[in-house]
């Protein structure tokens, strides 16, 4: 029993290790169709600003719903100015919640087309978030939130999404060409169901897959060793890469975390862990780099 259960925890950690990842290509085009129908009226200087956004790991990262917006968003509704939102999905980034800022087109007119060609998105930051603003307005936007492209663990391979008109409750005028009504206090972002757009869609977004590259997990830990192997309770783990290191965890035959280790690893070349107080027998050593990867090495104690 001792070892078919050794052996199924092998088996669990391996198949961890060898999980490849993959990257897809996407095509993204919104069509516009501002209209006069639909929309009341179309202003003589009718276009939209740039179209943009970000690919991240977190849903309602960088707008939402019901909540007031941030300042990036805020001056992309009222300015078409993009500067503070790529600040804020550089800060992202940093925190390992997004990966890109999408800097896409803009539209010199009320009709027309916006694509964002080979987008590349990884199944780390599968969601998608775009933005541009309905200009002139006083603070309206469409968007595109958290739209997830690795749906079920499957990339998307073709999308339409109906896109509507939002109000990013900083600015009250109640037409396109109103001068600037400052809302005090902000209120939520809201979908614009009354005059002018009515609640109708502004445009379409069209997402096609191009292409998918799947890349197996490169190891990291191949010149990573553990000795003695067997050990008597005094295990060294040789790093000569340099490799930054979270934490090692320590596995018993029934699966069970029976030691931890985080103090004073970092990328040493050379670590010693005092095992002695362990019981003889086979047990799993999870051995985690501080971007999460992990290799796991079975260490017999005697």
């Amino acid at each position: 029993m001792k070892k078919i259960t050794l052996l199924l925890l092998s088996l669990f950690f391996v198949s961890m290790n060898l999980h490849s990842q993959s990257t897809a290509t996407y095509t993204i085009t919104f069509n516009s169709i501002w209209n006069t129908t639909d929309h009341t009226s179309v202003p003589g200087n009718a276009h939209w600003s740039r179209l943009v956004g970000a690919t991240h790991n977190a849903a309602n990262q960088f707008l939402q719903l019901s909540t007031n917006a941030t300042t990036g968003i805020k001056n992309v509704a009222e300015f078409g100015s993009n500067a503070v939102f790529s600040n804020e999905v550089s800060t992202a980034i940093a925190n390992n919640q997004a990966d890109q800022f999408i800097n896409g087109p803009s539209l010199g007119t009320a009709t027309g087309d916006m694509t964002i060609s080979n987008l590349e998105v990884t199944e780390d930051f599968p969601l998608l978030t775009l933005v541009s603003m309905i200009a002139p307005s006083p603070d309206w936007i469409i968007a595109i939130n958290s739209y997830d492209l690795f749906d079920g663990g499957n990339w998307v391979s073709t999308a339409t999404l109906d896109v509507f008109a939002y109000d990013a409750g900083t600015d009250s005028g109640t037409d396109y060409s109103s001068g600037d009504v400052i809302t005090s206090p902000f209120q939520p972002v809201s979908m614009i169901a009354g005059a002018p757009i009515n609640g109708n869609k502004m445009g379409t977004l069209t997402i096609t897959l191009e292409s998918v590259l799947s890349v197996p997990n490169v190891d990291l830990f191949k010149n990573i060793k553990v000795y003695p192997n067997p050990s008597r309770g005094n295990v060294t783990i040789s790093n000569p890469t340099s490799i930054e290191l979270q934490k090692i965890e320590v596995y018993n035959i029934l699966g069970s975390k029976v030691k931890t280790f985080t103090k004073d690893l970092g990328a040493n070349t050379s670590l010693n862990l005092d095992l002695n107080a362990l019981k003889k027998g086979m047990y799993i050593l999870k051995i985690i780099s501080e971007d999460n990867k992990t290799k796991t090495q079975r260490l017999v104690l005697q």
